[in-house]
């Protein structure tokens, strides 16, 4: 399969940050065989930015496909119409529209999301952004739903984020999206942030959902069960595989997620098995498709409340 390519449109007084995070991501997935191909463009090739770092950037569009992404990082302004919207001319502004009429994906961190809505790409949307200028969004752009204090939110491939660091987590959101929340949780670890914080809605995936600790030996043990949630993984294997003994890693486990090794593979049993049913599977078929012997466990399981996580532990 070809990359997918990641296009970050540059303007003057960019936060780092704002693009870094996500190119930090991004790069980061493409060292796990994710296939993501960086570029960066913008109408000058010397990029001033907010905290004093010049950059440059080519002055040439690469060619896009539907599979690609198109991010404006955000800008310092104290307010949207301060920062000259970005300095972005309308043939920029019609090259976003044109890659989403293509059925092509673009996002926005911060303030980047003023120059979606120049483009009308928020129109008929939901959207957010920084809090400090969620208000002026909504003035600036009356068609558009600005959805308050959230970290992302998607609609019709327009993803939006919220400030600075949230870039990252809409950045994860994608990759979780695009190639499975293993590898996202993956992603996460290796640059040493939470699996992903939530966006405007409840954490779905319990790859993520309970990734939010600091424990090294039970994200390991987590990535073993993440890999073969179907199959049997006993207690005895799967505490030699991290070096630890069964009593420990069932403790560290259980302090670290809120469940035992075996409820969390049977959380993601049921999710899998769920998504199936809803697939149109039988609930027989889903149930053994996801590593059940027969559909009366996955029957007593579903109806079982799900477990919350607790808060991360502070024990490595």
């Amino acid at each position: 399969m070809t990359a997918r390519r990641v296009v970050f449109l540059l303007v003057p007084q960019l936060h780092l940050l704002d693009l870094a995070g996500p190119a930090q991501v991004f790069s980061t997935a493409r060292d796990f065989n994710c296939g993501y191909e960086l570029s960066y463009v913008a109408e000058q090739e010397d990029i001033p930015t907010a905290q004093g770092v010049p950059l440059r950037a080519a002055t040439e569009w690469p060619e896009l496909g539907e599979r690609d992404l198109i991010m404006v990082p955000g800008w310092r302004a104290p307010t949207l119409r301060a920062g000259g919207n970005g300095a972005l001319s309308a043939a920029t502004l019609d090259r976003l529209v044109a890659h989403h009429a293509n059925g092509g994906t673009v996002a926005s961190v911060c303030a980047g999301a003023d120059a979606l809505g120049r483009a009308g790409l928020l129109d008929g949307r939901r959207c957010t952004t920084h809090h400090d200028v969620q208000e002026e969004l909504a003035r600036r752009y009356p068609r558009a739903t600005v959805v308050r204090d959230v970290l992302y939110v998607t609609d019709d491939r327009v993803v939006t984020s919220a400030g600075i660091a949230s870039g990252i987590d809409l950045a994860l959101h994608l990759v979780a999206v695009h190639h499975g929340a293993a590898t996202a949780a993956r992603t996460a670890r290796s640059m040493v942030v939470y699996a992903r914080r939530n966006g405007d809605q409840q954490q779905a995936s319990a790859m993520l959902r309970h990734r939010t600790h600091l424990s090294d030996a039970v994200h390991r043990a987590q990535d073993l069960i993440d890999a073969r949630y179907t199959s049997a993984l006993p207690l005895c294997r799967l505490a030699s595989a991290v070096g630890l003994g069964e009593r420990t890693l069932t403790r560290r486990f259980t302090a670290a997620t809120g469940l035992t090794p075996l409820r969390y593979q049977q959380e993601l049993r049921i999710e899998h098995a769920e998504h199936l049913i809803s697939q149109g599977s039988t609930v027989e078929a889903a149930a053994r498709s996801v590593g059940f012997q027969d559909a009366r466990m996955l029957r007593r399981l579903r109806g079982r409340p799900q477990q919350v996580p607790s808060a991360p532990a502070p024990r490595p």
